[in-house]
């Protein structure tokens, strides 16, 4: 049900939007305390270059710190159709670039504005999962680009590192004029302290929960977009099957839901298949299986891309 994944949605905007306005109050509030309304006015503006900055890294350079090679469409028929047919459905002005890392690592990845996309795969992942697996996973990382979380995920890393930053310098001047503080020649007030003391955990605490957020959003729309939550379920048990196979630690040790920057695999699997029942699939698989083998690539690495 279409009005279901809008609610859910709506849900999401409206939790995401509480949660950076708290981040904002924290950011305000030790700035304030430490170095008034003027100073704030400055950081302020300090903060948004920094954000347009941040935000204006162009995708190509990026893909290039992780050794990413674009995959055109000649070398990749199958994909970039794939990439073509949800762009189109989630009325993207630009359809990303497509990009191969290979890592045997089991993994994908987008990045860049609507207006500079692209999203990586690697080797691993195109070898361990199938053409509806990486069609979820491909309309996951598209929904990320299309909900503008890359840009968002910027604005509030900016959020988050300022306050970090304002709240070491004032436990820095805090610690500096201690003697004088105990002598009673200079006062704080205790609330103050406090406030500098916890603003970094609750600030990334968050950041945390926007991710969290996003990515639960991100699931919904490439249900919508693919009308296959059940491949996506697929797609993300076996990935949390694989990475944690493949992971050099010998005991696993389970992150706090608190402190991760992705919902629990089960309950992005629950959710998924409650949805799987209500859908019918949008993608035309027997069109797309003429594209299946034609590339050069398939014939270099093995596998369909």
């Amino acid at each position: 049900m279409l009005e279901r994944i809008q609610e859910q949605k709506n849900k999401n905007l409206l939790r995401t939007g509480l949660l950076i306005v708290g981040m904002l109050i924290l950011l305000l509030a030790v700035g304030l305390l430490l170095i008034g309304p003027r100073g704030m006015i400055w950081m302020g503006i300090f903060g948004i270059v920094l954000a347009m900055l941040g935000l204006q890294v162009p995708t190509e350079t990026i893909m290039r710190l992780y050794r990413a090679k674009p995959l055109s469409e000649s070398e990749a028929p199958y994909l970039n159709r794939i990439i073509l047919q949800l762009a189109n459905k989630a009325e993207l002005k630009k359809v990303p670039q497509l990009y191969y890392i290979a890592s045997n690592s089991v993994n994908a990845f987008a990045t860049g504005r609507q207006s500079d996309p692209g999203i990586a795969v690697t080797y691993g992942l195109l070898r361990q999962l199938n053409v509806k697996e990486v069609t979820a996973v491909l309309a996951h990382e598209l929904s990320h680009i299309s909900n503008n979380d890359m840009r968002l995920k910027g604005l509030t890393t900016i959020m988050g590192r300022m306050t970090r930053t304002f709240s070491l310098v004032g436990q820095l001047l805090l610690f500096i004029n201690l003697p004088l503080l105990i002598m009673g020649e200079e006062t704080f007030p205790w609330l103050g302290v406090l406030l500098l003391i916890v603003a970094p955990f609750l600030s990334t605490t968050m950041m945390l929960a926007i991710s969290r957020t996003r990515e639960v959003d991100a699931d919904l729309e490439a249900a919508r977009l693919t009308g296959d939550p059940s491949s996506l379920a697929d797609a993300l048990q076996k990935l949390d099957y694989l990475n944690r196979a493949t992971a050099l630690r010998p005991v696993q040790y389970k992150i706090p839901k608190w402190l991760s920057t992705h919902p629990q695999i089960d309950e992005r699997v629950a959710r998924l298949r409650e949805l799987a029942p209500r859908y019918e699939g949008r993608i035309n698989w027997q069109a797309l299986d003429r594209f299946l083998r034609q590339s050069p690539f398939f014939r270099q690495t093995g596998f369909w891309v």
